[in-house]
């Protein structure tokens, strides 16, 4: 492959790169300056990938980019370390809080239980899920709990480019578990998860659709991640 034709071809994929940055960053309190510098690392996933992608195989081109793109911004985030360990404090309180409601109720805790489990009042709650958004959660994308922190990002490409890169991180009985799971979430938050890793929708566009600021529909995903996490781990 030559120059130009490399050229057109990060040209023609730089929307995908920019999404891949948008869906890793949106719950960080990173500037643009900063975005636009992950933006650049994921360029160069995209340049490793047209280097190294072999059309023999039975992987699309842009499954197996996005892997790539999104394992250097993964990287270049823990070398940052953008998190604050308070934060990771708070998720963790919060976690606990989830997981000890789910196994005494035997279902997912609504809000008011958390807070009163918690101490705290609603708006006090609320304030906390919008301290913890930036905590890196669950994604359709390392359905495996801790998948990419237990394993290095080459080894994870090793693997994408022996086979079909979705065989990494969902196994069957994962697959069918997380299925059950999801469909055991309030309604609200089943419909966001949907919307946002399934059709690929932004916070806004959520929004307009459940006439709910952005802000809130950002709460809701938090939560929805909380009840999966937490029910997971059983």
């Amino acid at each position: 492959m030559n120059k130009k034709e490399r050229d057109t071809l990060i040209m023609k994929y730089a929307p995908l790169v920019k999404n891949v940055v948008g869906r890793l960053t949106f719950r960080l309190p990173i500037d643009a300056a900063d975005r636009e510098g992950l933006v650049n690392v994921g360029v160069i996933g995209l340049m490793e990938a047209l280097e190294k992608f072999d059309s023999a195989r039975n992987v699309q081109f842009e499954t197996y980019a996005r892997f790539r793109i999104r394992g250097a911004v993964l990287d270049e985030l823990r070398l940052r370390d953008w998190v604050p360990r308070s934060v990771r404090h708070k998720d963790g309180k919060l976690e606990k809080a989830f997981h000890a409601l789910q196994k005494t109720l035997g279902r997912p805790p609504d809000e008011k239980e958390v807070a009163e489990y918690l101490g705290i009042t609603l708006e006090q709650y609320f304030k906390l899920l919008d301290e913890t958004k930036g905590i890196p959660l669950i994604s359709q994308e390392d359905l495996t709990p801790d998948y990419m922190e237990m394993h290095s990002v080459s080894e994870v490409l090793e693997t994408v480019e022996q086979g079909n890169p979705l065989d990494v991180f969902v196994g069957k009985e994962l697959q069918h578990r997380l299925k059950q799971v999801i469909e055991a979430l309030p309604p609200k938050e089943k419909l966001v998860i949907s919307l946002y890793y399934y059709d690929e929708m932004t916070m806004k566009e959520i929004g307009m659709i459940l006439d709910l600021t952005e802000s809130r529909v950002c709460q809701l995903h938090t939560q929805a991640i909380l009840h999966l996490r937490s029910t997971m781990k059983e």
